[in-house]
This record gives structure tokens, sequence and C-alpha cells, in this order.
């Protein structure tokens, strides 16, 4: 009997029927997205990019797109991190709410942000802070190296992007230096955000006493989970003093002249009490890479700063996959909503939720001036036509968007009024919302609110003012090309 298979015969077969399972496999995918309840505008997006590119957007869905593993996965960590955490806050509550009427005598109805924090389990306010803003990596990282080299006790630092460059390199040989000393290094980065820490330089943390850990290591059997990133950037000294913002490690946010792009962004150096919230965030994570657990609670890690009896009110908006709340974009537009006079924007990326972009229009048709900077060139062609696409409606209800001409702009602040600001790591799309692991500080503090202010004024003076008939005077085809590009927004 003859077993040998015939291929040609096969290959007829598959070339006259491969259609039948292809459009089964089609039809279970979109089926599978209309039943997972996704939002509108986002399961109509993954739709497109799985009907136009063929094959190619099922395995882009597959990868990026689906939500149960993260409802299965995520809020299951979620909640087993943060039970002791939420046992904590609990019993200082009650200090909490007479913190509240301080507050409110310093910025009226936005205490309702630092009340909305707070009942969400984002964030309690802390009103016993020092804090200073810093201005792209030329500002920060001499402050930030000079922490480090004054620890006396622990360090722990949690990045997105840790590059082993000259500014990386030094980092890292002063915080070899200081476990050699016995202060205890411990360090997160994003396994996605941080290829090149490579075998090499995690064998130089292993040979030392640095404890290393990969923040969701992208495997081949996790490569569905790898589009949930830790995008936050936390570097916390002795419990004493904490950096936070947009400021990644690497050469290129230093602006020395070796650099062909100008990069612009902003940082935030907080010392008092707030600091205890980011170290309480920083056990979270740690835990959640699988890091050794240590005694969080314990004084060497959370203090009480009496030295600073009064200063800046601090809190934080956290989010995360696992999160119940997108507390970053609804802190935000409670904020905007509550504005009374001017509300200052700076994006690198401008593709806001529904809610956002709302909270925007209301807020300018009700008479508050409203400014969005963001760059005039970005780095990616389809985020930024995207970004552009969203602002024609903004500019038709006047609000102001100008385009950063200087070179790259990648802060993410706001400043409401002269009340409250925002700064962070959290861009304004949907992957900042609810999709990385985020984080702003949120803060009141006269001195600060104004250097933003003055930042804000002289980017704006690098930029060029973009209206609704510069947007009509666009060639056809480019405002074609945005609208196909927004189309995809929901999933960028």
């Amino acid at each position: 009997m003859d077993l040998g298979i015939n291929w040609i015969e096969i290959w007829v077969l598959v070339k006259e029927w491969y259609w039948i399972p292809l459009t089964l496999i089609y039809i279970s995918v979109i089926f599978t997205i209309l039943i997972e309840n996704k939002n509108p505008t986002k399961t109509i997006a993954w739709i497109l990019v799985i009907i136009l590119i063929p094959l190619l957007g099922i395995l882009l869905y597959y990868f990026f797109g689906q939500d149960f593993k993260k409802d299965l996965y995520f809020k299951k960590i979620d909640k087993k991190t943060s039970a002791e955490f939420i046992r904590n806050w609990k019993k200082i509550n009650h200090l909490i709410e007479k913190d509240f009427e301080k507050i409110e005598t310093l910025i009226g109805s936005q205490v309702k942000v630092f009340k909305y924090l707070n009942h969400t389990l984002s964030s309690p306010p802390f009103i016993h802070n020092h804090v200073r803003l810093l201005r792209n990596g030329e500002e920060k990282f001499p402050e930030f190296l000079a922490a480090i080299q004054q620890a006396k006790h622990h360090i722990h630092l949690e990045y997105y992007i840790f590059e082993p460059d000259h500014i990386g390199l030094k980092i890292i040989d002063t915080l070899i230096k200081k476990s050699n000393e016995g202060v205890e290094v411990r360090i997160t980065t994003d396994d996605f955000g941080s290829p090149k820490l490579n075998k090499r330089y995690r064998e130089l943390f292993k040979n030392s006493k640095v404890q290393y850990q990969t923040f969701l290591p992208v495997r081949f059997n996790s490569l569905a989970n790898s589009n949930f990133r830790n995008h936050r950037k936390i570097l916390i000294v002795d419990g004493e003093i904490a950096f936070v913002g947009g400021i990644n490690i690497s050469d290129k946010y230093i602006n020395n002249n070796q650099n062909a792009l100008y990069w612009r962004d902003t940082s935030l150096m907080i010392k008092g009490d707030a600091v205890n919230l980011l170290q309480l965030r920083f056990w979270m994570d740690w835990k959640m890479a699988d890091g050794d657990d240590f005694n969080v609670f314990g004084y060497d890690y959370v203090k009480i700063h009496d030295e600073v009896k009064k200063g800046a009110v601090v809190g934080f908006a956290f989010t995360s996959p696992g999160a119940s709340v997108p507390s970053a974009m609804e802190s935000m537009i409670l904020a905007i909503t509550l504005a009374k006079r001017k509300i200052r924007i700076t994006t690198p990326y401008f593709i806001p939720s529904d809610e956002f972009k709302s909270a925007l229009l209301i807020a300018a048709n009700s008479g508050v001036e409203v400014e969005l900077l963001m760059p005039k060139v970005g780095d990616s062609l389809i985020v930024q036509e995207a970004s552009l696409s969203f602002t024609k409606r903004l500019m038709e209800d006047g609000v102001k968007v100008y385009l950063y001409e200087k070179g790259f702009v990648h802060a993410k602040t706001i400043t409401i009024d002269d009340d409250l600001a925002f700064i962070g790591t959290v861009n304004l799309d949907n992957r900042s919302f609810f999709i990385n692991f985020e984080l702003t500080a949120v803060v009141h503090d006269k001195i600060l609110i104004s250097n933003m202010i003055k930042d804000f004024d002289e980017d704006r003076f690098n930029s060029m003012l973009m209206t609704i008939e510069k947007w009509k005077n666009v060639s056809m085809f480019r405002r074609a090309f945005a609208s196909i590009c927004r189309l995809l927004a929901p999933i960028l």
C-alpha cells in the first residue's frame, strides 16, 4: 500500500479552500473583540486593523489587544500587593481629613482633586514637602547623582529606560560603589524599555550587592502580556528624597551640544512626607517584579519629616493595567473642570480619551483659556498625525495649540490656574491612561507653579501657533492620512 504524501494534491486543496478556515478565524477573532465589551471606538479600531492587515492584524491583536490576560493577571497581583498598603492607609485616614481643611484654604475647590485621589485609594495628600522643578537632563542628573552619592541606608530605583551610555554607566558605577559600602540598592527596570541592560551589566550587579529585577520580562510564553509596560521613573534615597517625572536615564536627555536633537523634558525633586507614598509604591512594584521582600513599614524606609513644618501639598495619581479606576485621567479631568482662568498642557503625544477631550472643550467654551503645547515633529509619524487630527475641534472651540520647534518636547505637565500642577510620566493617550504602569505627581506650590509657567512661556516662544486656518491649508492628502491615523488612535 502506497502511503506516500502527494504534496501537489494537498497544495491544490489548500489553494482552493484556504479561505474557509481563514474566514472562520476572522469571524472568531472579531466575535471575541465584540464580546469583550471594549470601548466602541477601540473595538472599531481593532476590527479595522484585522480587516486591513490580513493575518498580521490577528497577530497584533493577540499580542497587544487582548484584555482577558490583564484581568486575570494584573488585578490578582494588584489585589495581593495592595492589601497591606490599604490597611496602613486606613490607620491614618483621620489625620488626612484634617489636612483637607488646610488644603481648601489654599486652593479652594481644587481640593476636590486631592479628595478624589484619596477616595479612590490612589494617594492621600501630603502637606509637609519641599519640591523643586528640574528642567531637562542637565538640571536633573547632577541632583540625581548627588542624592545617590549621599545615600546612607538605601537606594530604590525604578525606571522605564535605563541606557548604559555615559550618564547610565556613571550611575551604574555609583550604585555599585554604594552597595559595596553597605547601602541597600534595589533596581527594577522595564524589560522592554531597557533592553541594553544586557547580561554584562546584570552580571556586574550580581557580583556586587546590588539587587536587580527586570519588570515583566518579555519572553515567548509571555508575549501577550508584553503590551503592559512599566513607564514609571522613580528614584528614592533613604526615604528622604525622591525624583519623578518624564526624564529617563539616557544621554539624549542632556542638552550638552553633543546630541543632534534638543530634548525638552521636566522632572520633579521631592523632600518630605510624600516620599513615603512613593516608597510604598516602589515596594509594591518590587514585589511584582519578584524582588526579595523587605520591611517597608519600618522606620528606615517610611519616615515622619518633622523638619518640614509647612510647604508644598503633594499627592499622586497612579495607573496600572489592573486598576479599577483610571485615576490619572480622571484627576486631570476633574482639575480641568474646576479651572477658573487658565490651563496649560504640555505633552509629547495627544491622543485623548473622549472624556478628556470633552473636559477641555467644556473649559474652553466656559471662558477658561486653554493652551496645548506638543511637538511639531514627533518620534512616531502615525502618533503625530493622529495627535494633530485631535486638535482640529479644539482649535475650532478656542483652544490655542502650539507646535514646539526647538526640538522634541517630552514633558508631561499640566498647570491649572496658579493652584495645581501635574508632573509625571503620563502621556495624554490611551496607553498611559489604561495600559501602562504610570504616575503623575499632583502638586500645589506657588513657586513651583510659577516656574512651570515661566518654562511654558519659554517653550511657547519656541513654538508655532497652529490655527484652524493653517490646518485647512494643509494638503488634502495629509489631512486624510491624519484621519486614518486617528481611527487607530484607541490602540496606539
